[in-house]
């Protein structure tokens, strides 16, 4: 029967959007097996018709479960949320949870999407630094004055929730487009204790089995 098999994720090692989805199952303790996509090569798996049928939007992660397949990482986490509860990623209280999904949603539709791959390739490669710094400081700003009201530990209060699961991806990309987080101090001091935690370490794009050699960590 389709619903006992294990969880299958499609991921890439790099996706942030992946790494979202493998910090939650990390979370809830879930036995999965991992297809990786390589989105760089032989002109990025992803468009391959395969993969297309089982996510027409030909990005990761997408998660096959329960006999469905879900892609869209807020969707994949949701589902994961209201069908294993615990540890619960969305606080009770109706007013934590919707900053938990503001700041979700200001990451992952507000920033990730101008800095992506896809968007990178439009803007020629001498642009793409400044386009990704533009897009992730800008975010950033918003996020840093928003957290002043919300964050406790962690982005809402004292809870992991999903609205972590968004950041340290998001922190890592901006590492990596080398943007200055100095004038960030609430991002960078939750992005610190996240990175202690086990689920955001063993998910982290240097620990994946696609992981170049020389990435690896």
């Amino acid at each position: 029967m389709a619903e006992s098999r294990k969880p299958i994720l499609y991921s890439y090692f790099r996706s942030s959007c992946s790494w979202r989805v493998r910090i939650a199952l990390a979370l809830k303790n879930m036995d999965y097996e991992m297809i990786t996509i390589n989105l760089t090569k032989d002109g990025g798996q992803q468009f391959s018709e395969e993969f297309q049928a089982l996510n027409p939007m030909k990005q990761v992660p997408a998660l096959k479960i329960d006999g469905i397949t879900i892609g869209q990482s807020l969707a994949i986490i949701e589902y994961l949320e209201e069908t294993r509860p615990t540890p619960r990623l969305l606080p009770q209280d109706p007013k934590k949870r919707a900053h938990v999904r503001m700041i979700s949603h200001l990451l992952a539709s507000g920033i990730q999407p101008l800095q992506n791959l896809s968007v990178l390739k439009q803007v020629g490669q001498e642009n793409q630094l400044t386009w990704a710094q533009r897009a992730i400081s800008s975010g950033f700003n918003a996020l840093e004055q928003i957290l002043q009201g919300t964050a406790g530990k962690y982005c809402v209060g004292d809870e992991v929730s999903m609205a972590d699961l968004c950041l340290a991806p998001q922190v890592a990309n901006a590492d990596r487009f080398k943007v200055d987080l100095t004038p960030y101090p609430t991002i960078s001091r939750i992005n610190k204790v996240t990175a202690g935690l086990e689920a955001f370490q063993v998910s982290h794009p240097c620990r994946q089995p696609d992981t170049p050699p020389e990435l690896r960590a």
